[in-house]
């Protein structure tokens, strides 16, 4: 039986599940890691909201340079072609449709793919929804690296989603280092599992799960 991922083979294995051609963001946290994973060959464009199209991976040692960052402020390098807009002119291709992916962080999901990743509604929470409501509204497609468990062990691909929303009925897929999952209008459906079988994963969770056929 196969171990649980670690962060990077679960980034890999979002960055291999992109299609060729596509124009996609990142987000803040662990998503910025798949960038580090894309190859010359899918032919993907990186966007990110602080106004950038051709984002390359993340930049080390002499590569960093401190004015160019992305939207987590963390150094990135550019790739041949890229270029710099306006903050609005970023929102704008968020909001419009033009975006294939996008790739979010999430506290929780729920099985009709409503997301919650701002807030917890905790009252010492520092609330932080920076694009994520927009990204979740204009990209064609929503994908959310997770944990799947909280330290006490309570799933977050959940019925209903307890903390206040992001976007509904926006993820189609949520990636975990337990298992990947499908979301569609017949329920929840798992891809593959990682370390645990299909049926000690539903014995963890508080939903219903279908096989991906």
């Amino acid at each position: 039986m196969t171990t649980t991922l670690s962060r990077e083979q679960l980034a890999r294995l979002v960055a291999g599940d992109i299609a060729p051609g596509s124009f996609v963001n990142l987000g803040i946290g662990q998503p910025t890691m798949v960038s580090n994973f894309l190859t010359p060959a899918q032919h993907v464009t990186l966007h990110t909201e602080n106004g950038m199209l051709g984002m390359g991976p993340e930049a080390v040692g002499d590569q960093i340079d401190p004015d160019l960052i992305n939207a987590g402020k963390i150094p990135v390098t550019e790739l041949p072609g890229a270029s710099y807009f306006h903050h609005a002119d970023s929102f704008a291709i968020m909001r419009g449709g033009h975006l294939d992916v996008c790739v979010l962080g999430a506290f929780q999901v729920s099985t009709t793919g409503d997301l919650a990743n701002w807030h917890t509604g905790a009252p010492d929470a520092i609330p932080a929804v920076g694009g994520a409501m927009d990204l979740a509204t204009g990209a064609k497609d929503v994908y959310v690296m997770m944990s799947l468990f909280t330290r006490d062990g309570t799933a977050k691909l959940v019925p209903a989603c307890t903390y206040p929303l992001t976007g509904v009925g926006c993820v189609t897929r949520v990636y975990t280092n337990e298992a990947v999952f499908l979301i569609d209008d017949d329920g929840v459906r798992v891809r593959e599992t990682f370390g645990l079988t299909f049926e000690e994963l539903a014995a963890r969770m508080e939903i219903p799960l279908l096989r991906a056929g």
